[in-house]
């Protein structure tokens, strides 16, 4: 199950306030956190994504992997009071605009909360859908302009096998980057992996198309988008981490998912107890599908999230999202195999094609027999 270190790290990432272009107090912690570790190399590019490198041994890697999070999660924006206790905020990031109104959420200033509710909104259409874009709040307290409001749920709670926060999208996925860097730069094994931690994803990855114009990750890497992923039927929760072979926009590289999935694999055959899932996950588009279009080699990983951007569609209210840990703890030990050295990386799939000989092998004279035989 999760070691206090893990646990740790993934309940400080959730606890932070967060929001597109608004994802400072994260990048603060993500900072500090890389600045006590022995090892990696790490810069943060001209749109403020941040570029990790680990490698130990004297082996180059041909094609390393480069493990992608995002660091924003849909939220509030102050903008100015305009009232004693009324302030006009920006919103960022997709939730039902029918859901606002009434809302509770809270502003985080000076290392405290601040509570609110949602009085009214304005909608746009961006992007071709209707979405909320401003709204006025009532505050119990003056809100300083460009604090970050969420939801008013609590801090991460442990109840039942799973963690219940804020936001678990994406911050989840950054923390299982964060704990596999913990665990590499404690370890003596050689490998070699980046890492790169993207903002403003929830207004349409922003960062990592940015990302991709800069030429942020080396181009040698191939691309895994790691994400939290709203459940569906047949993606549960408690199955595993899931090989995302594509989302709602696009199919991704194959070559890189059969990787992945002969990676898992190997981890599968060392320890029973784990266990993964390779889905189709079409609930939404993410930074995979970015990457694939801007010529990298890619596809993703996620795990099955609960009340996907905070929405309980069952009874279509506000509620915290929440993920399992098991499916967690699972994820960041594929991290750890795909920064190793042990299983390089191999465009396309080998596994696949050494049974397509096989078959031929084993089957070629009966075919050549059978062409002219009697029907």
């Amino acid at each position: 199950m999760l070691d206090s270190r893990a646990q740790k790290i993934l309940t400080d990432l959730l606890t932070l306030p967060t929001a597109p272009f608004a994802e400072h107090h994260v990048l603060g912690y993500v900072e500090a956190f890389l600045r006590e570790r022995r090892g990696l190399r790490w810069t943060r590019d001209d749109a403020g994504n941040v570029l990790i490198h680990f490698k130990r041994g004297r082996k180059t890697v041909r094609r390393p992997a480069c493990i992608t999070a995002h660091l924003d999660h849909p939220g509030f924006v102050a903008d100015r009071m305009i009232g004693p206790r009324r302030v006009r905020a920006f919103w960022r990031g997709w939730v039902p605009p029918e859901l606002f109104v009434g809302a509770k959420m809270r502003f985080f200033q000076n290392d405290r909360w601040i509570r609110g509710k949602v009085a009214s909104i304005r909608t746009a259409v961006k992007a071709g859908r209707k979405r909320v874009d401003t709204a006025v709040i009532d505050v119990t307290t003056p809100v300083a302009p460009g604090s970050i409001g969420m939801w008013d749920f609590p801090d991460p709670k442990i109840r039942g096998g799973r963690i219940y926060a804020r936001g678990c999208d994406d911050l989840a996925g950054a923390a299982a980057i964060l704990t596999c860097l913990d665990r590499l730069t404690r370890s003596r094994a050689p490998g070699e992996a980046y890492f790169l931690l993207t903002r403003a994803e929830e207004v349409g990855f922003i960062g990592t198309i940015a990302a991709c114009r800069l030429g942020t990750i080396p181009k040698r890497c191939v691309v895994v988008n790691v994400e939290t992923s709203s459940q569906l039927p047949n993606a549960r929760q408690g199955d595993g981490p899931i090989l995302r072979v594509g989302d709602k926009t696009s199919l991704f590289d194959p070559g890189v998912a059969a990787w992945l999935g002969a990676v898992a694999g190997r981890i599968t055959k060392r320890d029973g107890a784990f266990k993964f899932q390779r889905k189709l996950m079409d609930g939404g588009t993410c930074e995979a599908s970015a990457f694939c279009q801007f010529g990298y080699e890619a596809a993703g990983v996620c795990v099955a999230l609960g009340n996907y951007h905070n929405v309980d569609r069952e009874n279509n209210v506000l509620a915290p999202e929440y993920i399992h840990l098991e499916d967690w703890a699972n994820l960041v030990r594929w991290f750890e195999a795909l920064a190793a050295a042990d299983h390089p990386f191999v465009p396309g799939n080998p596994e696949l094609a050494a049974w397509i000989a096989d078959l031929e092998a084993t089957y070629a004279d009966l075919l050549a027999a059978s062409v002219d035989a009697p029907a």
